[in-house]
């Protein structure tokens, strides 16, 4: 039988418990917000009050400045107004979470962005039987199945080795991809210090005080063009094509993303070496987990809602599309 509970609701801007009049991951300011990872299209500046981790908490502060909340650890339950509610690890970035909220003998659990690949520099993914899944739907078509890190990883330090007299030039979102490509290599055995724009260095050493190991970092600074030969170089996704990639010697220019496996995007981009590599759950991993979980009902949103809502109709799950603004695929 679908859920029919009054005790949630799903808004455009947000999801909302009315007895806690809490939002969560709401699309504007609020007096109480629960958010469940640090990107933008989730987790913005504002709220009078926040709920998350402890590193999701310091994400926030970190991009929007002194936040005013309570950080909660993975499995810590509290309650607000009649719902209880506890935060489990969603194995995206570093802190985030899944909302568990149960009330009246039903649980419903907001998964956030998720994915189910290990991941050095995060909780991984914790699967929670409930009532109600809220999924995303980003990679939600047959044609998106992630490769293993370990392949995409071995082909950057095959092109490294294979063309010394080349940087290698990796667009990677700032926060969770940056420092997950980071400590991926670390994990294959590359030790030489990386190089990093600017514009990840906060985040970067947010991670390390967070007790994320990243190895040596280092700016590009005024090194000459020919001390940066063989390097790889780190950057955000706006500074492939920009002024500040000309310093680099004849780039080999790679991007890590889930979109990679779209060729088109990669061309329109000038990416030479396309790196399938996302922090969200690929099509076979997001219908393992609903089955993995069971619910009685799917709400799904941010992506290919239309798709995945088919593929549960296909398999007797009731489910339904939600739309809610601002959702981005860009961390990605």
């Amino acid at each position: 039988m679908a859920f029919r509970s009054s005790w949630i609701e799903a808004h455009p801007t947000g999801i909302y418990l009315p007895s806690a009049d809490a939002w969560i991951d709401p699309a504007a300011p609020v007096d109480r917000a629960i958010i469940t990872h640090g990107h933008s299209d989730h987790a913005r500046g504002g709220h009078r009050a926040v709920l998350a981790t402890r590193e999701t908490l310091a994400i926030m502060e970190c991009r929007y400045g002194p936040q005013t909340g309570q950080a909660l650890a993975y499995g810590e339950a509290v309650r607000i107004g009649d719902v209880d509610l506890r935060l489990v690890p969603a194995g995206h970035v570093l802190g985030s979470a899944q909302a568990v909220l149960e009330c009246r003998g039903e649980r419903v659990v907001v998964s956030g962005d998720y994915k189910r690949r290990p991941d050095p520099t995060c909780a991984p993914f914790e699967p929670v039987p409930c009532d109600v899944f809220v999924t995303e739907a980003t990679f939600a078509l047959p044609v998106f199945r992630h490769p293993p890190i370990g392949d995409e990883i071995g082909r950057l330090l095959a092109a490294r080795q294979a063309q010394p007299d080349r940087a290698i030039l990796i667009g990677a979102y700032a926060l969770g991809k940056a420092q997950r490509v980071i400590a991926e290599l670390r994990r294959h055995g590359y030790e030489r210090p990386l190089f990093i724009h600017g514009a990840l260095q906060r985040l970067c050493d947010l991670y390390r005080e967070l007790g994320v190991a990243l190895g040596e970092l280092l700016p590009i600074s005024d090194l000459k063009p020919a001390a940066l030969a063989g390097e790889i170089v780190l950057a955000p996704p706006s500074a492939l094509n920009d002024r500040w990639s000309r310093r680099l010697p004849d780039p080999i220019t790679a991007m890590a993303s889930g979109w990679m496996r779209v060729r088109q995007r990669a061309r329109q981009r000038g990416v030479e070496m396309p790196l399938v590599i996302s922090d969200h759950a690929d099509w076979d991993e997001l219908t393992a987990t609903i089955r993995e979980i069971a619910p009685g009902e799917v709400w799904v949103t941010h992506g290919r809602e239309d798709a995945l809502v088919h593929w549960c109709h296909q398999h007797q799950i009731a489910a339904r599309e939600l739309t809610l603004v601002g959702r981005e695929d860009e961390d990605d």
